[in-house]
């Protein structure tokens, strides 16, 4: 659900930080504002433009840093599913922002005063300074006019949505009861009715046979298939053929050193103190007196420097490991840091190192040297290496040639064959949805496969690149009609397929007259399982359909008796031995989870609302575009 801010002065600040709320808007001229980019989606129509998105992207990224500091993973942003959740909240911005405004909401310009005025970072002296106001959005990149623009949508999509988030309701009784259910348990042991205690027991009739054979003879069809040959030209199958001499080996190995071996690594701690590098120079200056005074402390204990690491860096990663950064090679760090690092030596500490994330102070605590592998041992991965690049550098006419050579002689593979020293393969029959061989399974060359040309005229398919750097060209050898086979072919599957399905019939109807025998009195012989305790919040296993009906089940008198069909065949006994009422409730406990069951109310009824407003305006989404 949408995430709005939600409270006074705190929403501005937010909005400041871009902490909390990542998807802010543009200002309603950009919304009108051509672009040479494209957009990625229109609503009811308005644009939604590319860098709109891209900027909401970047934003999310910011706030997720935010979040995770040094375990932030930046590749987290590269799914589909994050990008079409970013672009979903820009929608629904646009279309509450549209509903807001035809429902006549209206945010006067004393509003966004008093709001912006009641800013802490605006303040000098505990009062509202024009130029503070101004340094600090400069500072942030924004101008006076696009930080106020966005703090009156804000305002105005509140007055919109506070009639949701503010007014959401559970009544006391309400919140008993859902805790009372999240709580209580059932002790229940269960007994399971299974299809297979059947099977040998069934045996279907011919006529039952005949009739479900031409209910389903869809189901037994033989699809079309072919028998086919084909050829591979890769890279790989290039390189094969290419001879590479030990000189051009040894030439490769020797200027290729750091490929066949370790590089140097070393392991370092440090402490950082951040300032950034836009910072004011009175608060790097801060910064660096702060980071002095630390290293002053390091100098004289240098053995208490993971404790003061803990203690006093700013790195959130590896501040907790006592400043530990693991080891790590060139190209690893920002070049400031890691030049000082491939100075030092073991235990030697420096400082004071500036970069843009601030000033460090710095301990290298282990060097792990350059390991180079021997040329007898890497012999082979260079030969293969030299061997592609070679290919590479070819592959572009060979490729051209290939496919001229299997059109213009399309009546056999065996001069491309011969051509380019290939082995022509064959398969056993395939149909249009094989996988295997998997160089056939890309749909273009099934295409080719099943065509005219292929099939009727006898030629060979073009060459179709299924993958990059991989041309197929292939031949059908025998071709055959999809066909329905006779009931004689397929009766020995039928029976089976029957007897599963009259054995699963079995075992339900057997079920339900053990249940109804049971809950009539019966004597209880059935061979339960041991005793086991499940709620609603500890199903122990047990899925939902399974959970619904022993918490269902009339408990007047015990034991009770319940079941229910499994979805895999069979059927399930349940036994409920005895209810295990919860401890009294105590009334935090019960505010709490009233809290927690309005915001739940206030979601949905959030959810619900914005479904609704999607179905009343003209959303278009190009799919393709992001």
């Amino acid at each position: 659900m949408f995430n709005f801010v939600s409270r006074k002065k705190r929403i501005v600040q937010i909005v400041l930080l871009l902490a909390v709320l990542p998807f802010m808007f543009w200002g309603v001229q950009s919304y009108r504002s051509d672009s040479q980019e494209g957009y990625v989606a229109i609503v009811e129509g308005e644009e939604i433009q590319r860098r709109e998105f891209e900027q909401a992207l970047r934003d999310h990224q910011a706030r997720l840093r935010a979040m995770f500091g040094g375990n932030f993973d930046s590749a987290m942003l590269d799914s589909y599913e994050v990008r079409d959740s970013v672009l979903e909240r820009l929608i629904q911005q646009r279309l509450l922002f549209l509903e807001a405004i035809s429902n006549g909401f209206a945010v006067m310009d004393s509003q966004i005063v008093t709001e912006i005025s009641q800013i802490p970072e605006f303040h000098l002296d505990n009062k509202f300074s024009k130029k503070q106001y101004e340094n600090f959005l400069r500072n942030e990149g924004l101008s006076p006019v696009a930080f106020e623009s966005r703090v009156r949508q804000e305002l105005l999509l509140r007055q919109l949505l506070d009639g949701y988030s503010e007014y959401g309701f559970i009544s006391d009784t309400v919140a008993d009861r859902v805790i009372y259910l999240s709580e209580v348990q059932r002790e229940i042991s269960q007994a399971q009715i299974k299809p297979g205690d059947y099977l040998s027991q069934i045996e279907p009739a011919e006529d039952e046979i005949g009739v479900y054979y031409d209910a389903h003879q869809s189901e037994f069809f033989l699809p079309e298939r072919v028998r086919v040959e084909y050829l591979v030209l890769s890279l790989e199958t290039l390189a094969e053929n290419e001879p590479v001499s030990d000189e051009a080996i040894q030439a490769y190995y020797e200027d290729h050193p750091n490929e066949f071996g370790q590089p140097e690594e070393r392991r370092a701690s440090h402490i950082l103190i951040t300032a950034a590098a836009t910072a004011e120079e009175d608060e790097k200056m801060f910064a660096r007196e702060k980071a002095e005074d630390i290293l002053e402390q390091v100098l004289q204990n240098p053995q208490q420097f993971s404790e003061l690491a803990a203690e006093y860096s700013d790195d959130p990663g590896s501040s907790s490991r006592g400043g530990d950064l693991g080891f790590f090679g060139r190209g690893a760090m920002v070049k400031e840091f890691e030049d000082e690092i491939f100075q030092m030596e073991p235990d030697e500490i420096r400082g004071l190192v500036q970069t843009d994330f601030g000033f460090h102070i710095i301990q290298l605590t282990e060097i792990k040297e350059a390991k180079i592998a021997d040329l007898a041992d890497v012999k082979k991965q260079i030969e293969e290496i030299l061997k592609l690049q070679m290919a590479s550098d070819m592959f572009g006419e060979a490729a051209e040639d290939f496919s001229n050579t299997v059109y213009e002689q399309s009546d056999s593979l065996l001069p491309a064959a011969d051509k380019f020293q290939l082995k022509i393969q064959e398969t056993g029959w395939i149909n249009r949805n094989s996988d295997e061989p998997s160089v056939l399974a890309d749909p273009s060359m099934m295409n080719a496969i099943f065509s005219d040309e292929a099939i009727v005229d006898k030629r060979n398919t073009e060459a179709v690149e299924v993958m990059p750097d991989t041309l197929v060209s292939a031949r059908v050898l025998e071709h055959r009609q999809a066909t329905a086979q006779s009931l004689s072919v397929v009766r020995d599957e039928i029976v089976e397929r029957l007897k599963r399905l009259f054995a699963e019939e079995k075992a339900v109807e057997e079920g339900r007259e053990l249940l109804a025998s049971l809950q009539n009195g019966a004597e209880d012989t059935v061979a339960w399982s041991e005793p086991k305790q499940v709620s609603y919040m500890q199903p122990d296993g047990l899925n939902q359909e399974v959970l619904r009906a022993i918490f269902k089940a009339d408990t007047d008198s015990m034991p009770a008796y319940t079941g229910v069909e499994n979805m895999q065949g069979g059927y399930t006994l349940i036994r409920i031995n005895q209810v295990i009422k919860p401890e009294a409730i105590d009334e935090e406990k019960q505010i709490n989870f009233s809290k927690q069951l309005q915001q739940m109310k206030t979601q949905e009824e959030m959810s619900a609302y914005l479904d609704g407003i999607r179905q009343r305006y003209d959303v278009t989404v190009r799919r393709d575009s992001y």
